[in-house]
């Protein structure tokens, strides 16, 4: 290789050095994109590293749309197409953000592995400008108002859609033409002398004047106009906006000639017009508005300062009621609060009519103001009234209805749609004719019109009602008839009751009265069956043998004699037991515990079965507590020996925590509960509602082949208070 000479190792050192010092950012790239050198502009640039960026492909600095646009270039460049390409594009800084740069790609040829230098200069504030200008354009272009631009010396210089509308020239007609042409020769001497404030860098805001269109119609515009400074700040021109106010001001000329005749009745009426327009914001009112608002008659109004005016409450509702407005619905009618400078509180109608522009915007509303806090009064008072009605009506827990004399719901209130399962939408759908049950509407319907008749309502009339399921609802009614003031019957207020629990507890009532008389004659069936089958047999055959120990007294033994004396004792024994069946005296004589530990040994003598009875109780027992319990371990005890097909049952009286429990449960068959509850027998029945009557509660749990448990629980403390109250 030969020697680098003083100049080849000068220009290398001069190269590195612009490198490394351009403001602009450098990327050296071989053929594949792949970066090779960066410089510290283009890392400040993106705010990535050297290492970072000569990791990355030139497709990863920017997003996909911009990255395929290079690239497409970049293949051209690379197949000899072309030898450099410039492109706007955005890249990724670290952070995500993105932002413009300038990109310039050449091709070095003239080496043995060619490469691609790539310059990208930072150009995210021009963007930004650029998009502003363009916005700022489309915001002129769009406008409905004329905006124009002219010279200190009145040369029209720029002219939007908006000023063609307005005054009827086009751009090309008046470009380059003096702003007289639109001023009525009267008036251009106030033309001069908006130009002299104009150089004198000072703004004219709405300023209301006239001026001619180039049909030579004579319009009503509100000017504002500012003046247009250099980079030094030398004002250079002005730029404009005129607005066409010749419908408000020829609203206002209508105004003011009919003002005087509207005065008188405003003031008879406590009412006041006004006018607002939309683009200043200043409402133009007669002076009845000083009396009725507190305000001063002369000083101006904005919207927002009515708007401040009325009450917190109602200012939302008054602003939708506004918004909502268009071409199509133009009116608004509305009633609202307002605070008067004095600090009383008024209620005012507005109604209104809205003006549009052709593209659908609000220029002004102009409408009366009527003060009417007298009848808002009237009406409050009236609106509490009925709605303590309405709340008493509607929170009732009872059924509250309305009704026509037709018989048609008007109003139902939630206890009585529940009752009956219906929403109140539902029900209003509906007459009382389609609730009631078919064989109970004649004598209703005879009700109802004989209320009417005789002008007065009726009391608690029952009759049934359907469910919206189809089940049948017990109800009582009563109602009253109100009258409008000619006498005239206008509706029933009626009160209805649901009494299908009363009727389903009169129902079972009665059952159980026919179950106890049954069981009643079923035990006296049973009594007299043992007696005369049993007891009176065995009497019959004793009395026999006595008879014939009479007979032949010889034969008498001792054996004999014992024989007849056991036959005694077990008939008299079983007498006891009849007899303690019916009335256990035990109880009395040895105290609950004593007494059905007793009874349990002497029943399970009698049946073959063992009884397992523990006591854990330390309290003495009431006797009705102990009355209960005994007969609910009776009925227990029997349905183990007649129906578990086991011989041994377990039987447990404790006290726990102020309660005492009763718990007998077998090992046997079991049986379904719920079949047994609603079969015929009554002695689960007869168990529940000893419990019941003892103030406690019995659950009894038993299945097919599960064996059975009654659980007794008796509230000890509250049958001691009540013995000693």
């Amino acid at each position: 290789m030969p020697p680098k000479t003083e100049a080849a190792v000068f220009d290398v050192h001069l190269f590195r050095d612009i490198f490394s010092a351009s403001p602009i950012g450098i990327v050296v790239e071989n053929l594949e994109g792949q970066p090779l050198f960066v410089n510290s502009a283009f890392t400040s640039f993106l705010g990535f590293s050297q290492e970072e960026l000569c990791r990355k492909h030139c497709v990863d600095f920017s997003p996909r749309e911009d990255a395929e646009k290079d690239w497409t270039l970049f293949q051209q460049l690379r197949a000899g197409s072309i030898d450099h390409y410039q492109l706007e594009k955005r890249y990724f800084r670290r952070d995500g953000s993105l932002i413009w740069g300038q990109l310039s790609v050449s091709l070095l040829k003239d080496r043995v592995s060619p490469l691609v230098v790539a310059m990208v200069e930072d150009i995210t504030e021009k963007k930004k400008a650029e998009e502003t200008r363009f916005r700022y354009a489309t915001i002129v272009e769009s406008s409905q108002d004329a905006i124009a631009s002219a010279t200190l010396d009145g040369v029209i210089t720029s002219w939007n859609p908006g000023a063609e509308r307005i005054f009827g020239y086009s751009a090309s007609e008046a470009i380059g033409n003096s702003v007289t042409i639109l001023v009525p020769p009267e008036l251009y001497d106030e033309e001069n002398k908006i130009l002299e404030t104009l150089r004198t860098g000072s703004q004219i805001s709405q300023f209301e004047t006239v001026r001619i269109t180039k049909a030579g119609k004579r319009i009503d515009v509100s000017l504002s106009i500012s003046p247009i400074k250099d980079a030094s700040g030398e004002v250079v021109g002005c730029s404009g906006i005129a607005r066409d106010i010749t419908d408000r001001k020829l609203a206002e000329e209508t105004l003011r000639s009919s003002e005087e005749r509207f005065r008188l009745a405003a003031h008879a009426g406590r009412m006041f017009a006004y006018e607002w327009d939309a683009a200043t914001d200043l409402i133009v009112r007669s002076p009845e508005s000083a009396k009725i608002l507190g305000v001063d008659a002369a000083a101006p109004m904005s919207g927002q300062q009515v708007l401040a005016k009325v009450h917190p409450e109602d200012r939302a509702r008054l602003r939708a009621a506004v918004a909502a407005l268009s071409p199509e619905s133009p009116y608004l009618q509305i009633s609202y609060r307002m605070t008067r400078s004095d600090g009383a509180v008024i209620w005012v109608d507005r109604n209104s009519q809205a003006y549009f522009d052709e593209q659908g915007r609000i220029l002004r509303l102009v409408g009366m103001v009527m003060d009417v806090t007298e009848r808002a009064s009237a009406e409050a008072a009236l609106r509490a009234s009925e709605e303590k009605f309405r709340t008493v009506f509607r929170g009732a827990g009872v059924g509250m209805v309305i009704i026509s004399p037709e018989g048609r719901f008007l109003g139902a209130n939630r206890t009585f749609c529940d009752c009956l399962g219906y929403a109140e939408e539902e029900i209003l759908e509906r007459t009382v004719q389609s609730i009631t049950f078919p064989e109970d509407w004649p004598a209703f319907s005879q009700k109802l019109r004989e209320a009417l008749t005789e002008g007065r309502g009726f009391q608690w009339f029952e009759k049934r009602c359907l469910h919206q399921s189809g089940r049948i609802v017990y109800t009582e009614s009563t109602a009253s008839l109100i009258r409008n003031s000619n006498g005239e019957p206008q509706y029933f207020v009626g009160e209805v009751l649901d009494i299908t629990k009363r009727k389903e507890a009169e129902k079972a009532l009665s059952d159980i009265t026919r179950k106890l008389l049954d069981a009643q004659e079923q035990e006296r069936a049973r009594i007299g069956r043992e007696l005369h089958d049993d007891i009176n047999q065995r009497l019959a055959l004793l009395a026999v043998e006595l008879e014939q120990l009479g007979d032949e007294p010889s034969v008498f033994s001792q054996g004999r004699a014992q024989e007849l004396r056991r036959q005694i004792v077990e008939i008299s024994n079983d007498v006891q037991a009849l007899s303690h069946e019916l009335h256990s005296s035990k109880l009395q004589y040895l105290g609950v515990v004593a007494g059905m530990r007793s009874w349990c040994k002497e029943y399970g003598e009698r049946q073959k079965m063992e009884i397992d009875f523990s006591n854990d109780v330390n309290s003495p027992l009431p006797f009705e507590i102990g009355l209960s319990l005994f007969r609910i371990l009776q009925e227990a005890l029997h349905n183990a020996a007649k129906y578990s097909g086991v011989k041994r049952a377990k039987v447990q009286l404790r006290e726990e925590g102020g309660d005492l429990h009763l718990l007998v449960s077998d090992s046997g068959k079991g049986f379904d509960v719920e079949s047994a509850l609603s079969g015929r027998g009554l002695g689960l029945t007869s168990m529940r509602e000893r419990a019941r009557l003892a103030n406690g509660s019995i659950a009894i749990e038993s299945k097919p082949m599960g064996g059975t448990h009654v659980h007794v629980r008796v509230p000890l403390e509250a049958q001691s208070q009540r013995m000693i109250g």
